[in-house]
């Protein structure tokens, strides 16, 4: 699924008009519709609506929805802002429509004055500002949002919340209207995507308005969404005639004292993926621990409580490095020298990562279409700080066609930067995935992946999916709090059928 900056969006409208000779009332008349479908399937006839307009095509929505609502027997009263002394001919066009109807249903809000004494109950439905805002609000729209946001009702934002821009994201004390539900038409907005932003747009439903497939088949944009549909032309189904040896060897490398858990949670992760053979290479203080946990796994040793050399990759098709890995200096040497000789893709994750960042100059050295996994952190301690998290991923993408690498940026929404400097954000996995031991767990997955014929693109977009939807499956049984990186493994193969 593509992302459409806020331009293209427009674009994209006023294409599918003239493509389906179609005005563009209608269009707004078709979204507001959907939106009302979407509401009336959520809540009960006795409930009662208060929706804010504002006086652009976003205001023009909400008033036909207030229109539509009102004529499906909700109870329902619009509230307009003086944001301007005009109106676009659409919201004008619908403000008309709703007062011939019953007056009594809309009301103006005068500039500088507040609406005070919504009961509870009432669902808040804000259309006050869409897309076309170009600026951030002050004086009395943001103190007005501000109003709205101290409210305890819930909130219903239509498109996107007021005050927040689609394409960018604001300063940090910006006046941005904090939604329970955003209605999106047809296209996730970027801003819903990072956390300085998304926090504010609640849970968000696409809805589908009918815009021009053809339109949006031929725009271009580096940006898009990993959902089922992607990920079902990635998957390759086990094939009946095959062996071990038809699926690959993963080499895990990792461990020190201490911190065998992690590695010993990439190995595993390497299994449940389907990798044919997994070998994992740790520290003597190691040995019982993986023998115990992955059974299934060959174990080689290096050094006694961190690794010293790393060997035997020669065998492997594919190795993951990082987990649980010491600092050391004699480890930092040994990482050297592997790349030196390495020249196939590699994923590298955790305290490798961080190994290069002290070595900067071992960027140059590693493999063209290797996989770094780092949180924002490890970002930031290879690659430089940025101002938010948007700029970082924009940041990613530079290094990952500078160094010809894929960046699986983890955080809510991982996003997949290829050398190419496409992005693909995954949406689903949810907030249980934020404890320790889960990214070791996505380590290993893309690197069992990586082994059975997937490029490096493709294990890191259906191995970060899998990743998610694994602990999506997981919080069916568990609660976010409770949830550990080892729910995730057990869930991987359920994850696996969903795709067939």
């Amino acid at each position: 699924m593509k992302i459409f900056s806020a331009e293209q969006i427009r674009a994209c409208d006023a294409y599918t008009i003239h493509a389906s000779g179609i005005s563009s009332a209608e269009l707004m008349d078709r979204a507001a519709a959907k939106c009302a479908e979407s509401i009336t399937g959520h809540f009960a006839k006795e409930t009662l609506f208060v929706v804010l307009c504002g006086t652009g095509n976003n205001g023009g929505d909400g008033l036909a929805l207030a229109r539509i609502l009102h004529q499906q027997g909700y109870g329902v009263k619009a509230f307009q802002l003086a944001i301007s002394e005009t109106m676009t001919p659409d919201c004008a066009l619908n403000l008309e429509r709703l007062k011939q109807l019953d007056s009594s249903l809309v009301d103006s809000v005068a500039v500088d004055t507040f609406i005070t004494d919504i009961p509870e109950n009432i669902i808040i439905i804000d259309a006050i500002f869409g897309t076309g805002l170009s600026r951030p609000l002050d004086g009395w729209t943001a103190n007005f949002v501000k109003h709205i946001n101290e409210l305890h009702n819930c909130k219903i934002s239509i498109d996107i919340p007021s005050g927040m821009p689609a394409d960018t994201l604001p300063y940090e004390s910006a006046a941005i209207l904090t939604a329970n539900e955003t209605l999106s038409f047809q296209f996730y907005k970027r801003s819903f995507l990072h956390g300085e932003t998304g926090k504010y747009a609640g849970n968000i439903h696409l809805l589908d308005i009918g815009l021009d497939p053809s339109f949006i088949n031929a725009t271009q944009t580096n940006y898009q969404i990993i959902d089922k549909e992607v990920v079902g032309g990635l998957y390759q189904p086990r094939k009946q005639f095959s062996h071990k040896g038809t699926y690959g060897t993963a080499l895990l490398i990792g461990g020190s004292y201490g911190m065998m858990g992690a590695i010993s949670l990439s190995v595993q992760g390497a299994l449940r993926a389907g990798a044919g053979k997994v070998k994992s290479l740790v520290p003597e203080c190691g040995y019982d621990i993986i023998q115990s946990l992955a059974p299934e796994a060959m174990c080689m040793t290096s050094g006694s409580n961190y690794i010293e050399t790393i060997s035997n990759w020669e065998t492997a098709d594919a190795v993951g490095i990082g987990p649980g890995m010491e600092k050391s200096q004699k480890t930092g040497e040994a990482i050297e020298a592997f790349l030196d000789e390495y020249k196939r893709p590699l994923v590298i994750d955790a305290g490798a990562l961080n190994i290069i960042a002290e070595r900067n100059e071992l960027l140059h050295k590693i493999p063209p279409d290797s996989i770094l996994t780092p949180h924002p952190k490890e970002f930031e301690r290879l690659f430089g700080k940025t101002a938010n998290s948007m700029m970082r991923l924009e940041h990613a993408r530079t290094q990952a066609m500078r160094y010809n690498v894929v960046i699986v940026l983890k955080d809510r929404y991982t996003a997949i930067v290829t050398p190419e400097g496409e992005c693909w954000y995954n949406t689903n996995g949810n907030a249980g995935l934020a404890s320790g031991g889960s990214g070791d767990v996505l380590t290993g997955i893309i690197t069992g992946l990586l082994v059975q014929n997937y490029t490096s693109v493709q294990a890191a977009m259906l191995g970060v999916y899998l990743h998610g939807l694994s602990a999506d499956l997981a919080l069916e049984k568990q609660s976010m709090e409770s949830m550990l990186a080892g729910d995730i493994i057990t869930h991987l193969g359920m994850a696996f059928k969903s795709l067939i």
